[in-house]
């Protein structure tokens, strides 16, 4: 097997080129995730992961002659935050489609006591979910009144009122 140093080493593309569709492409992500998508930080949940792939992917476009333009680039990837967008005000809009366009939450913990067949489900581990439970403070499992497995993939917690 040998291996073409020259493809490896030297740039299908001027550099020149290269330097303005990567400028071209990371300003406008840039702009269209800072004005458009406006999740905060730690809120990211799998719709959220799977836009950013897509992003991703579809950004690809515009960075080489072998995939297209830096237009057709930039158009893919507003074409998947205008649906992201779409899909998130129809759910906010419409609350009839809700349970069709977002996850329901889950009770894994209810009244200090483990709800196993949710756990069994989403194949959650008690020490995984005992992990998440330290980072909120709570040491016991008696401690929790509720904690839900949301949509997003966060999990909330509600507290048992102290006697």
């Amino acid at each position: 097997m040998t291996v073409d140093w020259n493809a490896v080493f030297v740039p299908s593309l001027g550099l020149i080129e290269v330097f303005v569709r990567g400028t071209i492409m990371y300003l406008a992500l840039f702009a269209i995730l800072r004005f458009i998508a406006r999740r905060q930080a730690g809120q990211f949940g799998p719709a959220d992961l799977l836009v950013i792939v897509l992003i991703a992917d579809a950004a690809q476009n515009g960075l080489g002659k072998d995939y297209g333009s830096v237009t057709e680039g930039i158009a893919l990837v507003l074409t998947i935050v205008f649906w992201e967008y779409v899909i998130d005000w129809l759910a906010w809009r419409f609350p009839k489609l809700r349970p069709i366009l977002t996850a329901p939450s889950l009770k894994l913990i209810e009244n200090g006591r483990f709800v196993e067949g949710a756990l069994r489900a989403e194949m959650l581990t008690r020490d995984e979910l005992m992990g998440q439970l330290r980072e909120k403070e709570i040491e016991e499992v008696s401690e929790v009144r509720l904690a839900l497995l949301e949509g997003d993939g966060r999990i909330s917690v509600l507290k048992r009122k102290a006697p």
